[in-house]
């Protein structure tokens, strides 16, 4: 059994990690379980994973949205991946490691799969962890790529540029969208800051941060003018409020989704001028996935 820590991360490659996820969707289908509890605001997140070829994983997080006024981490957990023959414990990964390279990981193919290729203008919204790994996962696919930032504090960028210098921040939220080619959200927000009337034609939407039933980053508007895409539909529908809240209120439908992961090749743009939309609901399956990257790399190397 390994224990594998934060010092892996130099043996792992974004565009690998990605062919990684894609090749785990032409396996059996996942059985896959999610328990969710809170207390206030507070969330505790259990998810397991099985996958016939790849094995068995159960993850936990808590997240402790106020542990940020006092400085204090506001995601923690833990992770244990089983062997696929003999369920034996192969491997505790770091929970931030195997989250990072996840939930980027997972947006990171959705944008190879459906951003034009030649996208040059990338906008991050928010300015936690998640904005910082998708500045690194984005830069492995688009290169050439200028990056701007914003965030309704614009004291929490600054450590975001002081390890990414070349980054932009923008002052007007709107102004920023209208120009990007692809833009991607990583906040906590329960009321939509992103607005379909904003929206340019060819660009590609990147929704991560929501993760409750109340939470909600984009409005109706943007999945109206969208082909919308989810990487599971069953971690998104019934959990998240990106889609659970405009399914309930009938303004969007499931038949509105194009495809999810399991439907890859759907994943694909029809026009330059389409605009594409895909909701990162993550999942344990997903877990899993990476998480066998993660120890297949490190064996490796």
């Amino acid at each position: 059994m390994l224990i594998i820590g934060p010092e892996a991360e130099e043996k792992l490659d974004w565009i690998a990690l990605s062919d990684a996820i894609e090749a785990g969707h032409q396996m059996p289908q996942a059985q896959i379980d999610d328990t969710f509890l809170y207390r206030g605001d507070d969330t505790l997140l259990s998810r397991a994973a099985w996958i016939d070829g790849l094995g068995q994983l159960v993850k936990t997080a808590t997240i402790f949205p106020a542990n940020k006024d006092d400085g204090k981490p506001v995601i923690h957990g833990g992770v244990c991946l089983f062997s696929d023959t003999d369920g034996t414990l192969e491997a505790i990964i770091d929970f931030h490691l195997l989250t990072k390279w996840k939930t980027a990981g997972d947006s990171l193919l959705a944008a190879r799969k459906l951003a034009r290729p030649d996208s040059k203008k990338i906008l991050l919204i928010g300015a936690g962890n998640v904005v910082r790994s998708m500045r690194q996962a984005y830069a492995a696919a688009f290169p050439d790529a200028e990056f701007t930032i914003w965030n309704r504090t614009l004291a929490n960028v600054a450590h975001i540029r002081a390890d990414f210098p070349d980054v932009s921040i923008a002052l007007d939220l709107r102004e920023a969208v209208e120009a990007a080619d692809i833009i991607a959200t990583g906040t906590m927000t329960t009321q939509p800051i992103l607005k379909g009337k904003c929206l340019q034609p060819g660009q590609h939407i990147d929704l991560i941060g929501a993760y409750r039933p109340d939470m909600r980053e984009a409005d109706d508007d943007c999945l109206r003018r969208a082909r919308v895409f989810v990487d599971s539909r069953a971690t998104t529908f019934g959990h998240i409020g990106e889609l659970k809240i405009p399914l309930e209120e009938g303004v969007f439908f499931e038949s509105d989704v194009v495809g999810d992961y399991y439907d890859m090749d759907r994943f694909e743009r029809g026009s330059d001028d389409e605009i594409t939309l895909c909701k990162n609901g993550g999942g344990a399956h997903l877990d899993l996935m990476v998480a066998r990257y993660i120890l297949d790399a490190v064996k490796a190397r």
